[in-house]
């Protein structure tokens, strides 16, 4: 008898898959799971050795920001997507303010034609709703390559902006696919933003930019979202009280945390790290932070993303409030949230969930988000026990830092295989980049 003859055999490792954890080999042909047992006789192209390692489905980060156009001298679509895939990450969504910014077919098609033959993963992006656009948004979601709307209801990096009721439900109201928000609100923002001019102090980015803010925008937002029975999705939520708010809709809102909020705590970062600690929402302190846990704990949180979000150490330096908010994290994402794991504060399983199960829920993924024949070969292989030291050396974003500079981990993403290449292995990128537009099954 002829042995079976596949593309890639990952071989002896623990794999996380919908019925649990399972000592198996993955059998991969065509760029997708063919089978998952044992296959020590059967023949590959490749065969990867695994033992005393997990393979996960491919981790999906649902916010990033690449930069390109516009700024790309501190991360473009090339070097993002390398950050990825050396995370373990193997699809992305990447956001729309850049320059000039995603607002049109046109612009939705310069990046997916900027992305081909340059991404390393797999990639969607988002159509940004402004003033502009808002009644055209139900044709532009539909675009191939297109992950959906954001809508900024407050003011952060670049110029997209929809601060008002009158324009958040024209947006609302065109449309079908679940919208992504950033949610502070603007009008609160102008009125306070001399707290932040008058101190000079990143210590005040939380009191400028504080909960009643996010809490005033998230309330505005449900309130739209039923209106028009629209689902949404609140990125980077970072309050206790959002937390309780939003458990109570889930009906119709899904909710996003970062690996910063659950990590950082103020003020020791802003103490430690400066204006490198400076995102927005801010980070809080432990009361937010507690809340954001137990928002994991109890199934309040849907999806961790982390909205990488790159300046360079001198745009970083500037004197408080004239620093740009953002700092990098696809490349971070996974081995936080494994050494969140090791420390018990989640399990194996509600990693899986937040970081690839439920996104592909959400949006309609078509072949993402479990390790299950006939998906699509898209697998995070890492060493649970690994010990590591994350420092700025490692890191591929343009910008050259991260705030976890110097911070050890337990838990690491050893390779990264898309639709069964391995573009990621021992910390080396490895070929050429492969990454394709995703589709929906939405669209």
């Amino acid at each position: 008898m002829t042995a079976e003859r596949y593309d890639l055999i990952v071989r002896g490792a623990e794999c996380m898959t919908p019925k649990g954890l399972v000592h198996a080999d993955v059998a991969v042909r065509g760029g997708r799971i063919a089978a998952l047992g044992d296959f020590a006789r059967a023949d590959a192209a490749e065969v990867v050795q695994a033992a005393g390692l997990t393979v996960l489905p491919g981790a999906i980060d649902t916010q990033v920001h690449f930069r390109e156009p516009g700024n790309e001298h501190k991360e473009n679509l090339e070097s993002g997507t390398r950050a990825a895939v050396l995370g373990g990450i193997t699809s992305v969504f990447e956001m729309p303010n850049t320059d000039p910014p995603t607002t049109t077919a046109a612009a939705l098609a310069d990046k997916l034609a900027r992305a081909k033959g340059r991404a390393w993963c797999d990639h969607a992006f988002y159509v940004g709703a402004s003033p502009d656009n808002a009644t055209t948004l139900a044709a532009l979601e539909r675009l191939p390559g297109c992950c959906g709307v954001k809508v900024f209801m407050g003011s952060s990096t670049g110029s997209l902006l929809v601060p008002d009721d009158e324009t958040l439900n024209v947006v609302l109201a065109h449309g079908v696919r679940r919208v992504s928000l950033h949610s502070e609100d603007e009008a609160r923002l102008r009125e306070r933003k001399a707290i932040a001019e008058k101190s000079g102090d990143v210590h005040d980015h939380p009191v400028w930019r504080d909960v009643e803010t996010a809490l005033r925008a998230t309330t505005r937002l449900l309130h739209a979202a039923r209106t028009h029975n629209r689902k949404v999705h609140v990125l980077h939520t970072t309050t206790a009280e959002e937390i309780e708010l939003l458990a109570r809709n889930k009906d119709i809102a899904t909710v996003e945390v970062t690996p910063q909020h659950l990590t950082l705590v103020a003020p020791d970062c802003y103490d430690r790290l400066g204006t490198l600690a400076q995102m927005n929402p801010p980070i809080r302190d432990e009361r937010h932070r507690a809340a954001l846990w137990r928002g994991i704990a109890g199934g309040g949180v849907d999806v961790i993303g982390s909205d990488h979000a790159p300046h360079t150490r001198e745009e970083k330096a500037k004197p408080y409030p004239a620093s740009p908010s953002g700092m990098p994290g696809v490349q971070t994402l996974v081995p936080l949230m494994l050494d969140h794991v090791a420390a018990g504060r989640l399990t194996l399983e509600r990693f899986v969930e937040l970081t690839s199960t439920t996104a592909a829920r959400i949006w309609g993924l078509k072949g993402k988000g479990a390790l299950d024949v006939g998906r699509d070969a898209d697998l995070t292989i890492v060493d649970l026990k690994a010990r590591r030291t994350i420092t700025n050396a490692w890191i591929a974003s343009r910008c050259g830092w991260t705030p976890f500079d110097g911070m050890t981990v337990t838990g690491w993403p050893k390779a990264t295989v898309i639709r069964g290449a391995v573009v990621m292995q021992d910390d080396e990128v490895r070929g050429t980049p492969r990454g394709g537009p995703l589709t929906f099954a939405t669209v």
